[in-house]
């Protein structure tokens, strides 16, 4: 039986990618989490876990090599998902030196540590994806953007300290595949969201923020940033599906591609459908928050997905409102379990 190991495996894309290789292979699944991180994203899995029906996890950190060696030497998983990060842009305004030694060092001690053990077993070759991300491509002037979108050899121009270390990322991935000949891709997914994303992200803080004005936990008034950015959206059940079709499709070492949705809108237009789905739609205010605003923005982020989708034949199969009613009602079902919860 073929083993997949998720690194970032309790967070919404390792979650959703779990379940979608649970449902749809025969594999067993290995995620790396840390001894505090939380399991909510996981939870319906646990039952699994215990019986070790197919799903086992391994304590260790991306940041400690101690444990990525001890781990990865005796799991010798064929599938490697490298999607643990520091993943918050903003975040990464306030804690640069964390982001960058996280998403590249860490991405750094992955590699390395999967060069070492095919060093000394020569039969193991495993499929290796780096997730990297389209901040990459950063602040983007719309003279520069291309008209059909933002492609794999636009420059890069990276936005925030997040931006920059995961272009250290793409470029570890791409370095190992050709000076050691490992099969290691590298994806840039676009903004992509559903059940169980953060609450620092701008489509799900809006969602939270209404199912707890709809709760009564809070005023009617929902809190934003920047409302002018432009974003192209995925369901994050479209991207984990991507992400296996990249390592069982002709996975060509060194590749990168960028993955994204098919539905482009401003954030103003992505909180006004969520506001449009609220029982309370016709109450609800919205209002700056200074705290919310980045220092610089990412705000062209319209890619360009035919290089990923010619070799894959993948598309985006669930439409923008779903996700978003998805999203929303997730929030819904959270605040009513757990009632009182950080409003941010």
């Amino acid at each position: 039986m073929k083993k997949a190991f998720i690194t970032g495996f309790t967070g919404m894309v390792g979650s959703h990618l779990a379940d979608f290789l649970l449902e749809n292979t025969d594999w067993e699944v290995h995620g790396l989490l840390r001894w505090r991180s939380p399991l909510d994203n996981v939870s319906h899995l646990l039952e699994r876990v215990n019986e070790e029906d197919r799903v086992f996890l391994h304590y260790g950190d991306i940041n400690d090599e101690a444990s990525m060696h001890h781990i990865l030497s005796q799991l010798k998983p064929d599938y490697v998902f490298h999607l643990a990060a520091q993943s918050y842009p903003l975040t990464s305004f306030d804690s640069p030196v964390e982001t960058l030694n996280t998403n590249i060092v860490g991405t750094c001690r992955v590699l390395e540590t999967l060069r070492i053990i095919m060093q000394t077993d020569s039969s193991y070759k495993p499929v290796i994806h780096v997730c990297a991300s389209s901040e990459v491509f950063g602040k983007i002037p719309k003279e520069k953007k291309p008209e059909t979108g933002i492609h794999e050899d636009c420059p890069f121009h990276p936005a925030s300290p997040y931006a920059i270390s995961k272009v250290g990322t793409d470029l570890l991935g791409r370095y190992y595949a050709e000076a050691y000949g490992m099969t290691v891709m590298t994806t840039r997914m676009f903004t992509h969201t559903g059940p169980r994303r953060g609450d620092v992200f701008h489509e799900s803080t809006f969602a939270k923020q209404i199912a707890l004005i709809e709760a009564g936990l809070i005023p009617p008034v929902v809190k934003v940033g920047n409302l002018d950015s432009l974003r192209t959206y995925a369901d994050v059940r479209d991207a984990v599906r991507a992400y296996y079709m990249l390592v069982t499709m002709n996975p060509i070492p060194g590749e990168y591609y960028n993955i994204g949705g098919s539905y482009t809108c401003t954030v103003g237009d992505t909180l006004h459908t969520l506001i449009n789905m609220s029982t309370m739609k016709n109450q609800i205010k919205v209002e700056t928050d200074p705290e919310r605003l980045r220092p610089i923005d990412a705000d062209l982020q319209v890619p360009d997905c035919r290089k990923f989708k010619e070799h894959t034949g993948w598309e985006p199969e669930i439409p923008f409102e779903q996700t978003m009613e998805d999203l929303l009602n997730y929030w819904r079902e959270k605040i009513k379990k757990t009632g009182v919860t950080l409003t941010r």
